[in-house]
Formats: C-alpha cells, sequence, structure tokens
C-alpha cells in the first residue's frame, strides 16, 4: 500500500465517524429529549376504612348462595326416556 492509500483510508474513517454520530443524534436524540416527569403518588397507610353498612350488613344477599329455582327432581334431564 501506498501512503496516499493510507491517508485517504483514514480521512474516509474520520468522515464516516463524524457523519455516523450526526445521524445517530439526529435518529435517537439528545439526552435532554430522554428526560420524562412522572407523577407522585399519595402514601398507602394501613387503616382499614369500614365500608357503608347500607350495602353491607346481615340482611344483604348473600352473592355465594347457591340458587335452586324449582323442584329439580329428574336426576337425567337430557336422557330420552323409552
Amino acid at each position: 500500500m501506498k501512503q496516499k492509500d493510507i491517508a485517504l483510508i483514514a480521512v474516509v474513517a474520520v468522515v464516516s465517524i463524524v457523519i455516523a454520530t450526526l445521524v445517530s443524534n439526529f435518529v435517537f436524540g439528545s439526552t435532554g429529549s430522554r428526560e420524562q416527569e412522572a407523577e407522585t403518588v399519595d402514601a398507602i397507610s394501613a387503616a382499614f376504612v369500614q365500608p357503608d353498612s347500607a350495602y353491607f350488613n346481615n340482611q344483604s344477599v348473600d352473592p355465594t348462595q347457591i340458587i335452586r329455582i324449582g323442584d329439580n327432581s329428574n336426576q337425567a334431564p337430557f336422557q330420552q326416556s323409552e
């Protein structure tokens, strides 16, 4: 290799580094554009507030109870009887 070839490769390498740096800053943005603000959250306390007694009381409907409608004496409702 001649000395002119080495100098040309060095100049091309420096120019390509400069172009790559400029393009990457344009595409990915600067450090200032990466900043975001987060909203603050209230502290969680261990205090438990009792629910409203109009909705939660002894006379309320219990959704865990099994509801039976009518008499279910047929043990095989989908079998045809002959």
